[in-house]
């Protein structure tokens, strides 16, 4: 038991460090135009729903609090990248979409940060390596728990700062 306690801690630590490591790298050698990476990451997400998404799934695809999604796509929205449109399916609701300068500037960001990802993930992986590391990946998220909407906003004064100690 202590020894699986002990190989389940540091396989955590070494893929919080891999993925930090990474998004280090990223952030300071991407290739963003005017985009902070965070930013990219709800063009791309809205790339991958034609409807565009409600703030709160856009929020929890990018980890982000509804508070923070908010601010964020206003951003992207004074810019002309983003627009909001009713939701059919709920009156009350709206969804965020791309618009065809969003589209546009996420092709061309995606572009040159797939290029990079291919660059760091394989000079260190094999193809099957990376294949092994997806379903791992995969694994993981399919057994973790969903997300309780009441937990989606943090209470002030508690910090993401060291999710590798929880």
């Amino acid at each position: 038991m202590a020894n699986e306690s002990r190989l389940a801690n540091t396989a955590w630590e070494s893929l919080f460090r891999a993925q930090a490591t990474l998004s280090r790298e990223f952030l300071l050698h991407g290739d963003w135009g005017d985009l902070l990476p965070r930013e990219y990451g709800v063009l791309y997400a809205l790339s991958q729903a034609p409807d565009g998404l409600r703030i709160t799934a856009l929020g929890d695809d990018v980890l982000l609090t509804q508070a923070g999604m908010s601010r964020l796509v206003s951003r992207l929205r004074k810019r002309g990248l983003v627009e909001r449109r009713d939701d059919p399916d709920d009156a009350r609701a709206c969804r965020i979409c791309l618009t065809a300068e969003g589209r546009e500037v996420q092709r061309r960001v995606g572009r040159a940060h797939a290029r990079q990802v291919r660059s760091a993930m394989t000079r260190a992986l094999s193809p099957a390596e990376l294949g092994t590391l997806r379903d791992l990946s995969r694994a993981l998220i399919d057994a973790s728990p969903p997300v309780a909407p009441h937990l989606r906003e943090r209470p002030k004064g508690t910090s993401r700062e060291h999710p590798h100690h929880s």
